[in-house]
């Protein structure tokens, strides 16, 4: 890998891009116009250290998802994408894999989307990114690696959500998560990431495994649901999902009606963010 090329253009892409555009608030006396490190850090989901010794030619062998972390984070265009990929020495993904590129558009929608929790997933139910108020309500998941990323995984090896479920629900809700799991399979069947997600839940949950086998038929709909929040307790919230055309991207957002309770604890947590509330 030409890892000084793929520093350099890191920092190139970073000095370009002012923090309004990537939905951060620009503040302060800055030496530059572009996003310092800790920003781009923040956004991308990856430590100050490991952003450092890449611009500085230091890191060898990102991986993919670091990779596609950086061109979400700096809001490269298609071919500039491509061009990174092939910067860290990777085949840049292709129609056979399930896709994870939010476009620049899709962005600029989500980062008007500040006071609202949203989350950004794939068709295999990987996280992708989501907004500080969705990590407020539903944990934060900056700290998730791999398959802690992923929705289906969460639900059935994982520790679950804070959505709460009767028994009916639950199985409503597993149901449309393997569903869209084996929709996925069938339209990406040459991602191999995709098929050892697949393999790992039938070798660790009898759950998953009994609706694969059934060929579960099921869909996510707007539904309202229950959030159990730690501190400020239960939030009767609607949750839609909304299907980005040509991406294959599942959309999550929460809104609650306005005027009520539910709204007011809403906006507190926004407000507050992840930090530990005051008893």
């Amino acid at each position: 890998m030409a890892t000084a090329e793929f520093g350099r253009a890191v920092r190139r892409w970073r000095d370009r891009l002012p923090p309004e555009a990537a939905g951060l608030p620009a503040g302060g006396h800055r030496r530059a116009a572009g996003l310092r490190r800790e920003e781009l850090a923040l956004l991308a989901g990856i430590s100050v250290d490991y952003i450092t010794r890449i611009e500085q030619g230091r890191a060898t062998s990102p991986s993919t998802q670091v990779v596609e972390a950086l061109a979400r984070s700096l809001r490269l265009a298609g071919s500039e994408r491509a061009h990174l990929f092939r910067l860290a020495g990777l085949v840049p993904p292709g129609p056979e894999t399930v896709p994870a590129y939010i476009t620049p558009s899709v962005q600029r929608l989500l980062d008007r989307l500040t006071g609202t929790p949203v989350a950004v997933y794939d068709a295999a139910w990987t996280l992708l990114m989501s907004n500080p108020p969705y990590a407020a309500l539903m944990g934060d998941p900056s700290g998730w690696r791999g398959n802690e990323r992923n929705g289906v995984w969460r639900q059935f090896v994982g520790p679950g959500t804070r959505a709460r479920h009767t028994p009916e629900s639950l199985r409503t809700f597993e149901t449309a998560l393997v569903a869209d799991l084996q929709g996925a399979v069938g339209r990406y069947p040459a991602d191999r990431g995709l098929r050892r997600l697949v393999a790992e839940l039938l070798a660790r949950s009898d759950r998953f495994t009994e609706l694969w086998n059934s060929g579960a038929v099921g869909s996510h709909e707007a539904a309202r649901k229950t959030i159990d929040h730690p501190q400020v307790g239960p939030l009767v919230l609607d949750c839609d999902v909304l299907t980005v055309a040509g991406s294959d991207l599942r959309i999550m957002i929460y809104t609650a009606e306005p005027g009520t309770e539910d709204a007011e604890r809403l906006a507190l947590l926004t407000v507050l963010g992840t930090q530990t509330l005051a008893g």
